[in-house]
C-alpha cells in the first residue's frame, strides 16, 4: 500500500500520558491511518515519488482537536451581519448599530449576533433603549447564547408579533410588557422564527459560501473534527455538497435534534437516520433540550433564579423526555442533553438511569452538554452512569465575572455561582470531561478553549481574576478533553485520539509543546499544519 503522507523532524506528544515518543516522524497509508512511526531515514524510506513529506523542524505533532460541542451551519447562517460581542454597555451598541443603519439601503434587515445581556445592567433586556436608533428599521438582534434575540418594532410588525404566543417548547416565550405589548425579547428558536420567517435569507450559493469559510477557518485554528449538535434545516444536504466536491475540512459527527412534540413517528425517522453520511460526516446521536439558558431566565433550576424564573423544563412534560431517552437507548443510539442548570442536570441523569435499569443497551454512551451549575450530589453520577459530561470553559471565562456582578451570576445568586462550571470537580469525580466551544457562542480556536479551561480568566482581559480557579484544570488534562476523551465519547478511541499505527491521520501540530506552554500565551501558540485522514487541510505559510 503506498504511503500518503510523511511527517518528520517531528515531536510526537501523547495526549494520554503527555510524554513524547521516542519515534521522530510518522508514514501515512493511502486509507488515511498512521501506518508507522520510526526514526526520519525509516520513514522517508517508505515514501514513494506521489508521497508528500514534510519536515516540521522540530513542531509537536499531537492527535487532532475536536471541538466536542460545535454549530457550523448553524453558525455561519448567524455570525453575518453586525458583530456586537465586543460592545460593553448600552452606549456601545447604539454606537454600533447607528453606524450600521447608515449603511443600510431603505427597506433593508438589520442582522446582529453576539449581543452580551450584561449591556443591560439591572435594566430588563429589551428593544427599547434601540428604539430611536432603530425606528422604522427591521432588526434581528442575536443575543450571545442563540436561544434568544430582540426584535425591533418594525421587524415584530413585518411578522405580525403583536401579543403574547403558546407554544411547544414551554420556555418559549414572546416577551410582553404590562399591558400585553412585546418588550422585543424573543425567548428561545419557537418565537425568534416568528420574525425569522419573515425577514431575508441568503441564497444557497451564500450559505454554502459561508459555511466553507468558516471551516476553513476552523482548519487553520488546528481543528480536525467537533461534535455538530444540530441538523437543522438543510444543513445535512450542505455538508453532503462540502463533502462530496473534497471541501470539508473537518471530520463532523452530527446529532439531529428531537424537540418536543416530536411523535413515535420522529422517533423512528431519528433512528433511521443514524449511519448515514458520507467521507468525512456521519450522523450519530440525537440532540435533545431538558431547559434553556439562565442569563435569559429559561433554565430549569431547582430553585428560581432571583427574578422568580427558570423554573420550568423546555418539554412541557419531562416524563415524555424521559421516555425517547429509553426508546433511543434501546435503540443503541446515544444521546446528548443540553442542561444547563441543577433540576435540568438532575433530569437528564435520572432519565438515563431508567433506561439503562429497563433495558438493554449499557454500552451506549450518552452526554449532558453545558452543566452550568450542579450541587455536590450530582457530580458522582456522572461517573456511575457512564454519562460524559461535554463543557465549554471559555462560557465561564468570558460571560461571566469573578465578582459575581455578571448577569448569570445575579440571576443565580452567591450559593449557585460559585458552582460555575465544576470542570475540575467533575474530572475528579471520575466523569470524562469533553470540552467544546459551542461556537457560535463563543470563538471556535481550541487553543483557546483549552487555555479557558486553565485560567478561567476573561479572554479580552487575563489580568481581571478568574472565576472559580479552584476548578481549572491542567494543561494535560485540558489537551486530553479535546483528544482522548472526545474520542470516547463518539466510541471512536480505538481508532481516534491518540498518536497509534492504525489510528486515523487526523493530526494537528504546534509550534511548540501545548503543555509547557503558558494558559496565557497558548492562544497564539502558531498551528503550524492540520491533516485529516493524512489530507492536508491547513497549512502555515512559514511550512514546507
Amino acid at each position: 500500500m503506498r504511503t500518503r503522507l510523511v511527517l518528520s523532524s517531528a515531536r510526537l506528544l501523547d495526549p494520554g500520558t503527555g510524554s513524547f515518543l521516542p519515534q521522530t516522524a510518522l508514514a501515512v497509508s493511502e486509507s488515511g491511518r498512521i501506518a508507522a512511526l520510526g526514526d526520519d531515514r525509516e520513514m522517508r524510506a517508505l515514501a514513494d515519488p506521489a508521497t508528500e513529506v514534510v519536515d516540521l523542524k522540530g513542531a509537536v505533532v499531537t492527535a487532532g482537536l475536536v471541538d466536542g460541542h460545535l454549530h457550523p451551519v448553524t453558525g455561519a447562517d448567524l455570525t453575518h451581519g453586525l458583530d456586537l460581542s465586543q460592545c460593553a454597555d448600552l452606549a456601545d451598541v447604539r454606537d454600533a448599530l447607528s453606524r450600521e443603519v447608515g449603511r443600510l439601503r431603505r427597506g433593508d434587515w438589520l442582522f446582529a449576533w453576539g449581543l452580551d445581556p450584561n449591556v443591560f445592567g439591572d435594566a430588563p433586556v429589551g428593544i427599547a433603549p434601540f428604539d430611536t436608533v432603530l425606528a422604522g428599521v427591521p432588526a434581528f438582534l442575536l443575543l450571545f447564547d442563540a436561544h434568544s434575540a430582540l426584535a425591533s418594532r418594525r421587524a415584530l410588525e413585518l411578522a405580525g408579533v403583536d401579543g403574547p404566543r403558546t407554544f411547544d417548547q414551554a420556555s418559549a416565550e414572546v416577551v410582553c410588557d404590562e399591558h400585553g405589548r412585546p418588550t422585543g425579547l424573543l425567548q428561545e428558536d419557537a418565537a425568534c422564527e416568528l420574525v425569522e420567517r419573515v425577514a431575508p435569507r441568503p441564497t444557497h450559493a451564500e450559505r454554502r459560501d459561508r459555511l466553507a469559510a468558516a471551516l476553513r477557518s476552523m482548519a487553520a485554528a488546528g481543528l480536525t473534527g467537533g461534535h455538530v449538535m444540530d441538523a437543522n434545516g438543510d444543513s445535512l444536504a450542505l455538508l453532503a455538497e462540502l463533502d462530496a466536491a473534497g471541501e470539508l475540512p473537518l471530520r463532523l459527527r452530527v446529532a439531529p435534534w428531537c424537540q418536543p412534540g416530536t411523535d413515535a413517528d420522529g422517533v423512528r425517522e431519528l433512528i433511521a437516520l443514524q449511519g448515514s453520511g458520507g467521507a468525512l460526516w456521519r450522523v450519530d446521536g440525537v440532540k435533545l433540550f431538558m431547559d434553556g439558558t439562565i442569563d435569559n431566565g429559561t433554565a430549569w433550576l431547582e430553585r428560581p433564579d432571583c427574578h422568580g424564573e427558570s423554573t420550568h423544563a423546555f418539554w412541557p412534560d419531562p416524563a415524555a423526555y424521559t421516555a425517547i431517552i429509553g426508546e433511543l437507548h434501546r435503540a443503541g443510539i446515544p444521546t446528548a442533553t443540553h442542561a444547563i442548570g441543577d433540576a435540568a442536570v438532575r433530569h437528564a441523569l435520572d432519565a438515563v438511569q431508567k433506561a439503562q435499569a429497563d433495558g438493554k443497551g449499557s454500552a451506549v454512551r450518552h452526554r449532558v452538554e453545558h452543566i452550568e451549575t450542579v450541587p455536590d450530589d450530582t457530580l458522582h453520577r456522572f461517573a456511575e452512569l457512564g454519562v460524559v459530561a461535554s463543557m465549554q470553559p471559555t462560557h465561564c471565562c468570558d460571560f461571566t465575572r469573578a465578582d459575581h456582578t455578571d448577569n448569570w451570576s445575579r440571576r443565580l445568586g452567591e450559593e449557585r455561582a460559585s458552582r460555575a462550571w465544576r470542570c475540575r470537580d467533575l474530572w475528579d469525580s471520575g466523569a470524562t470531561v469533553v470540552l467544546g466551544s459551542d461556537w457560535p457562542i463563543a470563538p471556535f480556536p481550541p487553543l483557546t478553549v483549552m487555555a479557558g479551561a486553565r485560567h478561567r480568566r476573561p479572554t479580552r482581559d487575563l489580568s481581571l481574576p478568574p472565576h472559580g480557579p479552584e476548578q481549572a484544570l491542567t494543561a494535560l488534562e485540558a489537551l486530553r478533553g479535546m483528544t482522548v476523551n472526545a474520542a470516547f465519547a463518539a466510541h471512536e478511541e480505538h481508532e481516534a485520539g491518540r498518536i497509534a499505527p492504525g489510528h486515523r491521520a487526523d493530526l494537528t501540530v504546534l509550534a511548540d509543546d501545548p503543555l509547557t506552554t503558558p494558559a496565557a500565551d497558548l492562544p497564539h501558540l502558531n498551528v503550524v499544519l492540520t491533516t485529516v485522514d493524512g489530507q492536508v487541510t491547513f497549512r502555515s505559510p512559514t511550512t514546507g
